[in-house]
């Protein structure tokens, strides 16, 4: 091995920008081949939650989309943890869907082998550090809500793995709309009924605001006794009713000019096949 390699050299302090020349002589690379680097595809989803007087209630919408097509209207984005902690996941769906089940059951261990409730603050570490460890090529945004033997406890997690303890939160591609809602109705030791209808409209205002996020709204209610999970909770979409037949009688829209040009066309082989009738 040379003396001068990388290798045995003292790594340095801070961040290191040295791939960032890789991929733009890569880019220019494929350019020159006459293709395109892959563009990451569009995710929706509006995602919120909220500790109130005696929990944590946490809400989603039910759209998931494929880019530019609504891939199901009917989608469940609220997964179970363990049997007081839920969490809500926005970005890519099978990202969330197996993040979510691998952590459910690394915590279900954790409890048999401790012998104890599970704690909020212990998936919170699990996750984030599971996410820092792929260093954000795992697409997908938490939040963490339950209730443990210390409380009610919310966390937000970001696909890099930075995460922070707040009040409410929201995530997704709607989440600007959904954070102003709840900066706006937000107010410490709220009743459940309000804290119910404020996550509502948060994810309500997503929706409206929002391509990526529609259909129904789902809601988690966590308390120390129980989960209530409200499946279809609202429907801002509804599906209208045809009052009308809509059909209009012939000649009603006028033609102002029609013209007729006739194909000359040549049969070149005609095939003709017998159908057995018996």
């Amino acid at each position: 091995m040379k003396k001068g390699s990388k290798l045995l050299s003292t790594p340095a302090g801070g961040f290191s920008f040295e791939n960032c020349g890789r991929n733009t002589a890569l880019e220019e690379d494929l350019q020159q081949g006459g293709l395109k680097a892959p563009k990451p595809n569009k995710t929706g989803t509006t995602i919120a939650g909220v500790i109130f007087k005696d929990g944590v209630i946490l809400g989603s919408d039910t759209r998931a989309t494929n880019d530019m097509v609504v891939a199901d209207k009917n989608c469940i984005k609220i997964h179970h943890i363990a049997p007081n902690i839920y969490c809500c996941g926005a970005g890519v769906a099978a990202d969330a869907e197996v993040t979510m089940q691998l952590i459910a059951s690394n915590i279900q261990l954790h409890s048999l082998s401790t012998g104890r409730q599970a704690r909020v603050a212990t998936v919170n570490r699990m996750l984030k550090q599971m996410l820092f460890r792929y260093q954000g090529r795992i697409g997908v945004s938490v939040i963490i809500g339950g209730v443990d033997c210390t409380g009610p406890h919310l966390y937000s997690v970001h696909p890099h793995g930075f995460a922070e303890a707040l009040p409410f939160a929201a995530d997704g591609s709607g989440a600007a709309a959904a954070i102003a809602t709840l900066e706006d109705q937000f107010k410490p030791n709220m009743e459940e009924e309000a804290a119910k209808q404020m996550v509502k409209d948060a994810i309500m205002a997503g929706i409206f605001c929002d391509l990526g996020s529609g259909s129904n709204v789902d809601l988690c209610v966590i308390t120390k006794n129980k989960v209530t999970f409200l499946r279809g909770f609202d429907c801002p979409n509804a599906k209208g009713e045809k009052k009308g037949m809509y059909r209009y009688k012939q000649g009603t829209t006028a033609v102002l000019s029609e013209s007729v040009t006739p194909l000359q066309l040549e049969l070149m082989e005609e095939v003709v096949q017998r159908m057995d009738t018996e």
